[in-house]
């Protein structure tokens, strides 16, 4: 199966965005709608359907849009159902475009679902409304600027053995527990920050969105 860059697009207001080229574009039921805003060709609609018109589900799929229509008595959200089809595609990496508004509850939910074991092979990235989000398995680096805010945070159990580097509060073979703020309100002090850890997952926020 070929390997892609794939964006997902969810429900929700933001700001306007440059993204990068993708593969495949996949939207979240009402995320059809931000899709179709930022000037992005859909190729795949999931959801219940019940936020995306259907004037928009009409025009995406006379495009050549794949709509795969769910439920509304479903067990996952429609971000959920739109990473399944991202993996399904053959994705290497993706990049969820997200609201940061909304209910609390699915905010939450959005966060801890990027997290989850079945999507460990994946280079996942998010951006949620003007901050930007990365999971980080194993080792990531991330090229900010000098003074840019950057939180670590460990999600579905201790993340160990954490070492940084490119940070101003370096954090050295240490473990993170779930719940700790530990990791909370750390600084770029060069161009470019490696975070790396033994076992676990960590979500990297920086809440300023990080470079243009």
């Amino acid at each position: 199966m070929v390997e892609l860059d794939v964006v997902v697009v969810a429900s929700g207001d933001g700001p306007d965005l440059t993204l990068p080229a993708a593969g495949r574009v996949v939207a979240a039921d009402g995320g059809l709608l931000r899709a179709q805003a930022l000037g992005l060709d859909v190729d795949v609609v999931v959801g219940d359907l019940d936020s995306a018109t259907p004037e928009a589900i009409a025009a995406a799929e006379a495009a050549g849009a794949r709509i795969v229509r769910h439920s509304r008595a479903k067990d996952a959200t429609d971000l959920e159902l739109a990473l399944d089809e991202a993996v399904a595609l053959g994705a290497r990496r993706v990049l969820v475009v997200a609201s940061a508004g909304g209910r609390l509850d699915h905010l939450l939910g959005s966060l801890l679902v990027l997290a989850a074991e079945r999507y460990d092979a994946l280079e996942l990235d998010a951006l949620v409304g003007e901050a930007l989000v990365h999971v980080v398995r194993g080792e990531r680096t991330m090229h900010g600027a000098p003074g840019e805010l950057l939180t670590l945070l460990p999600l579905g159990g201790p993340a160990t053995d954490v070492t940084t580097d490119g940070l101003e509060y370096p954090l050295r073979g240490e473990t993170l527990a779930p719940g700790t703020t530990r990791g909370v309100s750390n600084v770029f002090v060069e161009r470019e920050a490696r975070v790396a850890l033994e076992r676990g997952v960590l979500l990297a926020i920086r809440p300023a969105g990080g470079p243009a």
